[in-house]
């Protein structure tokens, strides 16, 4: 007997066997008063896959298993399209989700204070805003979404890979096509340094890289280490030009899911897994910059005086995001930092 199977027939069982697989830290799903599925952008062994995992098993142990979480990496539950990904949250149709501010950015744009070019000198500056009161207004900014922000995790500084272009100077970005998230606030930076900044899914980054439909493309250095870009670049250059973080968010149907005598113990697992993330994303950086020069990357530092003269152009779009951000929790960040 013959079985003809159609490709979407194929692409069904497939996605039924990844769905399948895909739920992780998931114990005792049947004691569990409460069990909730969390969705990660990225594999499940990367650093928010990890984040996630983690997040998980404090959950389940500080609540005794009675609230459990599955976590779902790859983009699986909401299709890859991460603007998606935060309306499922809103609606309820995600319970739980841990993506990057700057996409966030998209939906409150008071988020976008946390990527201003240049705002933090150090990583200290980066926890403390976002544990401090400006993190703690960016939360509860996440309520008229109908999402229970939870807290924050750094990402390290992001730097820019280029496939032939070495940037050592202010004058190597001109004409540079470099790919962004479609976030308005790095288009103008990099457009202020004369590239060519163009938006687009990361999903469709490597192709685009390989097709050399552009040049480079910018991220912590752990996402062209985990998704190989190494392939189809050949030089980092630290520019450590912004930064960004990651919220840990429930849907509020999620948040009120959980019996209230249960939320201290989310909360404290949340805290617990943001200060163990922290310290290794810190401790991490390092570690894969050597990785990425043992694949054949070269890595390339700014010459001297010319982080300034980038660190000038890139402040002076702040203004352009002053009444987006609110000139009052613009100023809030700048006061900040300048403490």
């Amino acid at each position: 007997m013959t079985h003809n199977l159609t490709r979407r027939a194929l692409m069904l069982g497939a996605t039924a066997v990844a769905l399948m697989f895909a739920g992780l830290a998931a114990p005792n799903l049947a004691l569990a008063e409460t069990q909730l599925r969390m969705a990660v952008p990225d594999p499940a062994e990367s650093s928010v896959g990890r984040a996630a995992t983690r997040f998980a098993e404090l959950v389940s142990e500080k609540t005794g298993g009675a609230v459990v979480i599955q976590v779902f990496p790859d983009g699986i539950l909401y299709g890859k399209d991460q603007n998606a990904a935060i309306n499922q949250l809103g609606s309820g149709a995600l319970d739980g989700l841990i993506l990057a501010t700057s996409v966030y950015a998209s939906f409150e744009p008071k988020m976008n204070a946390i990527s201003l070019p240049y705002l933090f000198a150090d990583y200290d500056q980066l926890q403390a805003y976002l544990s401090g009161e400006p993190g703690q207004e960016l939360l509860a900014s996440m309520e008229r979404l109908n999402i229970k922000g939870l807290g924050f995790f750094l990402r390290t500084f992001r730097n820019v890979t280029t496939r032939e272009t070495a940037i050592t100077t202010v004058e190597d970005f001109a004409g540079l096509n470099l790919r962004t998230p479609n976030n308005p606030l790095f288009v103008s930076l990099f457009q202020a340094l004369g590239a060519n900044p163009t938006p687009m899914a990361f999903s469709e980054v490597y192709s685009a890289l390989q097709l050399k439909a552009i040049d480079g493309q910018e991220n912590p250095v752990e996402v062209p280490f985990n998704n190989r870009l190494y392939e189809v670049q050949g030089h980092l250059n630290i520019t450590q030009h912004l930064a960004d973080s990651f919220l840990v968010g429930l849907s509020m149907a999620a948040w009120e899911k959980i019996p209230t005598d249960h939320h201290a113990a989310v909360q404290e697992a949340a805290a617990e897994m943001i200060a163990e993330r922290d310290a290794e994303e810190i401790a991490q950086e390092a570690a894969i910059i050597v990785k990425l020069q043992e694949t054949g990357m070269q890595v390339n530092q700014l010459a001297a005086g010319e982080l300034e003269k980038i660190q000038t152009v890139a402040r002076g779009i702040y203004s352009q995001f002053e009444e987006q951000i609110t000139p009052e929790f613009m100023q809030k960040s700048v006061d900040f930092v300048s403490k």
